[in-house]
């Protein structure tokens, strides 16, 4: 491969990085958060952790899709400009 297309796939990769990881620490926060209530409360019921944190997930893509859209298309526009040049 060339060096055009290990750039091509790093930048991809970063971005995967970029986009999902927010939304990844809205999780472990809210999980984290939960589970401390849960040991200083002692309840020990596991589904109890699941609905918040994928509810706050679901906020928090929520919160962040129009940043997430105008990164994905950056990434595509650039994508889509680089193509002509690479002779794909």
């Amino acid at each position: 491969m060339d060096t055009e297309a290990l750039d091509a796939v790093r930048d991809a990769f970063y971005l995967m990085l970029l986009v999902s990881a927010p939304i990844l620490v809205v999780g472990l926060v809210v999980g984290l958060v939960i589970s401390i209530l849960q040991a200083v409360t002692q309840i020990q019921e596991q589904t109890l952790v699941f609905v918040p944190k994928i509810l706050a997930m679901v906020a928090a893509t929520v919160a962040l899709i129009s940043w997430i859209t105008v990164k994905m298309m950056e990434f595509s526009t650039e994508m889509f400009t680089w193509s002509p040049v690479s002779g794909g």
